[in-house]
């Protein structure tokens, strides 16, 4: 295999972020998006969507700045440092991963939210296209009540909508999603960025919203997944927020009042970059 492009979780302003780091590459004659495989996980899932929609990467930045072209999405007010705690507090008795996992599944069912029809409605307004892509595009998620990882792919026989839906459903903020009669949370309880489902590619370029360490405990962390990667014979690059990309998200990459800053400080980092395949 060719080349992998591994978009990572960041919320409504990691998917901005995203967008604008990829447009400022593209416009400093280094567009990656063409990659052979693209895997997402929560935000990073969604990108990986819109990518192989067939939309231009102009009008996918457009879609994060302009407001008459924002998808329709629901305010909520998060700090992402209070929900880590909360998970390391769930997960600080779980003697293994798929324990951790189901810790957090077990919280996410038993939590409040919106119905997951208003969800779903979200998302189908994120994405250009309905429809899985001819290209590979893995989307990762996890079973709420097994703790399992799960990827979703063309292959899969599930929505595109609804395989993006559940990888983008935090534990504690968005429902679970329902799919074959299973549920399933945010692919971010796994790794925020499940680098490690690229393997095979020759070469792996990782956009990381939330930086590359592990914000969870995780039975992979980055690190590691890389090191397994490069093992493998794969040269890894990773693009983290820098300082004006991190102030534009703020504390709370929920917020859709962050888009647009998002979008434009990524893509200014995005024009400063020289990716270096070490």
């Amino acid at each position: 295999m060719g080349d992998a492009l591994v978009l990572g979780g960041g919320g409504v302003a990691g998917i901005a972020w995203l967008t604008g780091v990829l447009a400022g590459l593209a416009d400093v004659g280094q567009d990656v998006t063409g990659a052979e495989l693209v895997v997402g996980t929560s935000a990073g899932s969604a990108v990986a969507a819109q990518l192989a929609s067939g939309v231009s990467l102009a009008e996918l930045y457009a879609r994060q700045t302009e407001p008459e072209l924002q998808a329709a999405e629901i305010m909520v007010e998060i700090d992402v440092a209070s929900l880590g705690e909360r998970f390391v507090a769930l997960m600080a008795n779980a003697p293994s991963g798929a324990e951790m996992r189901r810790a957090v599944g077990a919280m996410a069912l038993d939590t409040d939210t919106v119905s997951e029809a208003r969800r779903r409605t979200v998302i189908e307004s994120r994405l250009p296209s309905h429809d899985w892509p001819a290209r590979v595009v893995r989307i990762v998620a996890v079973d709420a009540h097994s703790g399992e990882p799960t990827v979703f792919d063309r292959d899969s026989g599930v929505s595109l909508v609804d395989a993006v839906a559940a990888s983008c459903a935090v534990p504690g903020v968005w429902p679970p999603v329902t799919i074959g009669g299973r549920r399933y949370v945010d692919g971010g309880v796994r790794s925020g960025t499940n680098a490690d489902y690229a393997a095979g590619a020759s070469r792996v370029l990782v956009l990381a919203p939330m930086g590359g360490p592990e914000l969870f405990p995780t039975e992979t962390p980055f690190d590691e997944a890389v090191e397994e990667l490069r093992a493998g014979g794969a040269t890894v690059a990773l693009v983290e927020p820098d300082e004006a990309s991190r102030a534009a998200t703020g504390t709370n990459p929920l917020d859709p009042s962050t888009r647009r800053p998002a979008a434009q400080a990524g893509r200014a980092q995005g024009r400063g970059l020289t990716i270096e395949w070490a």
